[in-house]
């Protein structure tokens, strides 16, 4: 039987105002994410049974709502993982002791939270630079899952952050080294000894194409089985969301973003049946679902 994984990276709303360079909202909109998209999916992980990997960012760990969101979440049995302290998506571009220490002040933030020490990290923007690699080797943690070698998601990113920087409002994203789409798309050991875990994509015969939250929410019920079908050979499925993919344009006031997230375009209940489509593809397939933690270990130990 194979395994796979659900990991939500819960970036908060101002993480689209700097991609989209706007302004953060200064009421209830700023935090959507965790006041109502991440509700959603706790309700939707129980409904379908579901231990997820949930990417906490340590600075909305400054909120008591969102330390005892992610506590309760914790004891329902979801693995809390690092999404660094900051979300500064030219953190890759620091120097290793500025990344070290970043990272440091999100672990500490995780385990005061939960009582556990986060044992994964995934990096913003997807962007892992050597130095980057080195901190989390330091650091200890058992597994990464920050590679993501997919053509058709680089080359859009780039044109998106080209066009706004046309328009004057320049993106505050970062363009990893093309070199990233070398990386190898399976799970693998890293050579200063953790595990990393891509996020998932199609073979080179169905395009290379994203498998993840945005991908599998545009391409509709029909369109998230067909993805799925076509990661039948990979070892292990890592289905990637963003908190955002739970949102509700019109209920959580994310209207300012409508024109610049193409998810946000989809109606909430849509938007959950793809969801349930990919996941029983997978199912159907034969594959558990686990955490990253679990399924780490337990490609590890292999």
């Amino acid at each position: 039987m194979g395994l796979a994984a659900v990991s939500v990276d819960l970036d908060e709303i101002p993480c689209y105002c700097a991609i989209h360079g706007l302004p953060i909202p200064d009421d209830a909109r700023a935090t959507a994410i965790y006041d109502h998209a991440l509700p959603r999916l706790l309700a939707w992980f129980a409904r379908r049974e579901l231990r997820a990997t949930l990417f906490v960012v340590g600075r909305d760990l400054e909120r008591e709502a969102v330390r005892a969101a992610v506590r309760a979440a914790h004891q329902a049995g979801h693995e809390i993982a690092s999404h660094s302290y900051s979300h500064r998506y030219e953190l890759s571009r620091l120097g290793e002791a500025a990344i070290t220490d970043d990272l440091r002040r999100a672990h500490a933030a995780i385990e005061a939270a939960t009582g556990v020490a986060p044992v994964g990290f995934r990096a913003p923007g997807y962007t892992l630079s050597e130095p980057m690699r080195r901190a989390v080797g330091t650091l200890g943690y058992r597994y990464d899952s920050s590679l993501f070698p997919c053509p058709p998601y680089y080359l859009a990113k780039a044109s998106a952050m080209a066009w706004k920087r046309l328009r004057g409002a320049p993106s505050r994203a970062v363009l990893d080294a093309p070199r990233v789409l070398l990386g190898d798309p399976e799970i693998h050991a890293d050579t200063l000894g953790f595990t990393e875990i891509p996020m998932a994509l199609s073979p080179a015969w169905a395009g290379r194409l994203p498998v993840i939250g945005t991908s599998v929410v545009l391409a509709g019920p029909r369109g998230a089985r067909w993805l799925a079908r076509t990661l039948r050979a990979r070892r292990v499925v890592n289905l990637e969301l963003h908190g955002i993919d739970a949102s509700d344009c019109e209920a959580d006031g994310l209207g300012f973003l409508h024109g610049l997230q193409p998810d946000l375009r989809v109606a909430l209940d849509a938007k959950f049946a793809a969801l349930d489509a990919v996941v029983d593809q997978l199912e159907r397939d034969g594959r558990r679902f686990v955490t990253l933690a679990e399924l780490s270990a337990a490609t590890h130990a292999r």
